[in-house]
């Protein structure tokens, strides 16, 4: 499938695939996320209590943003890409001007939401329905010639094997994007924990992490407050940064680029000892 890039380089920031793990933040500007992080309330968006959320993320560590408008958990209420661009649109604006070489990545299943998103300062595109849908979000990117994250989903919990299943559904989703003009060294693969699969297939996904180099992309790993780690220890959303932080650390050792979290500095902290283990990632200078 081909060798994972050296680096990839996104606005002010670097990625040196393979050499440390890059933590991006949750802004979620919705009423209904599952891990109820949502920013919207009352139907109304307080700028500056998202931006000092933002500020206090980048404080801790975050190495980038990812700002979504409409929830993707089960049975959330839809709404069309107006509503959608008008939660998002603004924030991206604001946080641009506070934050110019900080890349920002927009969470949406829709062209126009995208469109919208990279034309106020958006420098990634992060596409849930990379599998499920028609590759439009993939045509999005290659118009804009920025990087997309293609995550894994499916309508049912239905699967043989997961994890070759979802590997095999990921490389369709490379090739389609690349047909539709992406680039290749461009793309980010997420294999969508909490998307289409039970407990137990999820808990069996993250133990095969590591065959997903197999693809030769970068791996995103989202795990973040999700339902199979309420699950596994019988814990509400708010309750479970500690099963996070153990994802965290053993989707590292499984060779995960960048992990999607809500509580930065404490990921940030297990992303860095993880990195000093598993990638020699520190050195002591007094040495």
């Amino acid at each position: 499938m081909g060798t994972r890039p050296a680096s990839m380089t996104i606005r002010g920031l670097r990625l040196r695939i393979g050499e440390r793990t890059y933590v991006m933040g949750i802004l979620n500007v919705t009423p209904d996320s599952f891990s109820g992080d949502g920013l919207l309330r009352d139907g109304a968006l307080d700028l500056a209590t998202v931006l000092r959320r933002a500020d206090a993320m980048v404080a801790e560590g975050a190495d980038l943003l990812d700002v979504g408008g409409e929830s993707t958990r089960p049975g959330h209420v839809p709404i069309d890409a107006a509503e959608e661009a008008d939660r998002v649109v603004g924030l991206i604006a604001a946080l641009r001007e506070r934050m110019p070489q900080l890349p920002l990545s927009i969470d949406t299943t829709k062209p126009a939401v995208a469109r919208a998103a990279l034309a106020a300062g958006a420098d990634i595109i992060n596409d849930v329905d990379a599998v499920t849908g028609h590759g439009a979000l993939a045509e999005v990117a290659a118009e804009h010639h920025v990087p997309c994250i293609l995550m894994h989903s499916r309508p049912r919990p239905a699967y043989r094997d997961v994890v070759r299943e979802v590997i095999d559904d990921l490389a369709l989703a490379l090739d389609r994007a690349e047909a539709s003009g992406c680039s290749r060294d461009r793309l980010i693969v997420d294999p969508g924990i909490g998307f289409g699969k039970t407990a137990e297939q999820n808990l069996a996904l993250l133990r095969g992490l590591g065959a997903l180099h197999e693809l030769g992309r970068p791996i995103l790993l989202g795990t973040s407050r999700k339902s199979t780690i309420g699950r596994v220890l019988d814990l509400p959303p708010d309750e479970r940064l500690e099963g996070t932080l153990a994802t965290t650390a053993l989707g590292i050792a499984a060779g995960v680029d960048v992990v999607r979290v809500h509580e930065v500095a404490p990921n940030v902290r297990v992303a860095r000892m993880s990195d000093a283990i598993v990638r020699e990632g520190w050195h002591d200078a007094d040495a």
